[in-house]
């Protein structure tokens, strides 16, 4: 019971830590989306598509992925009509960056800095786009979606809006409750009976390739299968409990913001009739590559400002 008590506090008090970040950025957003606020974003960002080897209403699943979610990102993609060449770039910029306030107000709980997160996440949105549009020299013809949009009431009058941005940021609490608090309970029960301890020194070798900590393997564990939102949980107890430091809490999420939900996020895009084993390629290894890199690049200025401490 002792345990069961403890991972229930812990998960009651993680939920409330985040709905405090959740609940008032999805009203928001639903609220924005039936102001003239995100079409002038889109109208904004359309003359540039072009550079993205996609067309201009096409901002609109990336406005609606970035500001909500995956979800809302396909439903856009699902109401246009694009080749297979452009969903394909479209979702792969939506896997790099989408849920871009909620995730990025995570990132800052767990102590990594907001340029770390915004450049990585939009600068890989818009190195891999403009790869694949160079490169990718296919995908001319029409896209087959396999699921057909489903069309939403339009809400009328504000009074509606409003009460439709309480309804969703409710549920987007509620939803994380019901992941987070059992998740916690097992997690507590995980600690207790030391099998964290076994499965750090389990996935070592891997955490050592892209240069963090082992006390850092839960929270690349939870990112990788629940995704930053509902893994943040797990992640922010993991910082503040099991001494991971601001370096690895930070190249930790930086491998974990090309590759989080790895399965659900890139299964989430099968509908839309793309290939999606490069999509998954593409994750696993530019999340590597990069980790790799900063990693590296990091001990090395480290290193030298070592030697210029040693020299005074």
């Amino acid at each position: 019971m002792g345990i069961l008590k403890r991972g229930l506090l812990a998960g009651l008090k993680t939920t409330w830590t985040l709905s405090k970040v959740i609940f008032p950025i999805t009203l928001i957003v639903v609220i924005l989306q039936y102001t003239p606020v995100l079409p002038w974003i889109i109208d904004l960002i359309s003359p540039f598509m072009g550079l993205l080897g996609l067309r201009g209403e096409a901002a609109i699943p990336l406005v609606l992925g970035n500001a909500l979610n995956l979800y809302a990102g396909i439903a856009g993609i699902l109401s246009l009509e694009l080749t297979v060449k452009e969903v394909f770039i479209l979702a792969t910029m939506l896997s790099f960056s989408h849920n871009i306030f909620i995730e990025t107000a995570v990132a800052l709980r767990v102590g990594v800095k907001l340029w770390v997160v915004l450049v990585v996440r939009f600068g890989l949105a818009i190195l891999s786009a403009i790869l694949i549009n160079v490169f990718w020299k296919g995908g001319g013809e029409i896209a087959k979606y396999g699921v057909t949009s489903v069309s939403q009431q339009v809400p009328d009058g504000w009074g509606e809006i409003i009460l439709l941005g309480l309804q969703k940021a409710t549920f987007g609490v509620v939803q994380l409750a019901l992941i987070v608090i059992p998740l916690m309970v097992i997690i507590q029960f995980l600690k207790e009976r030391n099998y964290l301890q076994k499965l750090s020194n389990a996935i070592a070798p891997f955490t050592k390739i892209i240069g963090v900590q082992p006390n850092a393997s839960l929270t690349l564990v939870a990112g990788l299968v629940m995704g930053l939102a509902f893994g943040a949980g797990v992640m922010i107890q993991a910082v503040r409990e099991d001494g991971v430091s601001k370096k690895d809490a930070t190249l930790a999420f930086i491998f974990l913001i090309a590759c989080h939900a790895i399965v659900e996020d890139t299964l989430i895009f099968i509908p839309l009739g793309i290939p999606i084993l490069p999509l998954f390629l593409i994750r696993i290894s530019t999340a590597f590559i990069l980790t790799i890199v900063v990693a590296f690049a990091w001990r090395r200025a480290e290193s030298s400002k070592q030697k210029e401490v040693a020299t005074l």
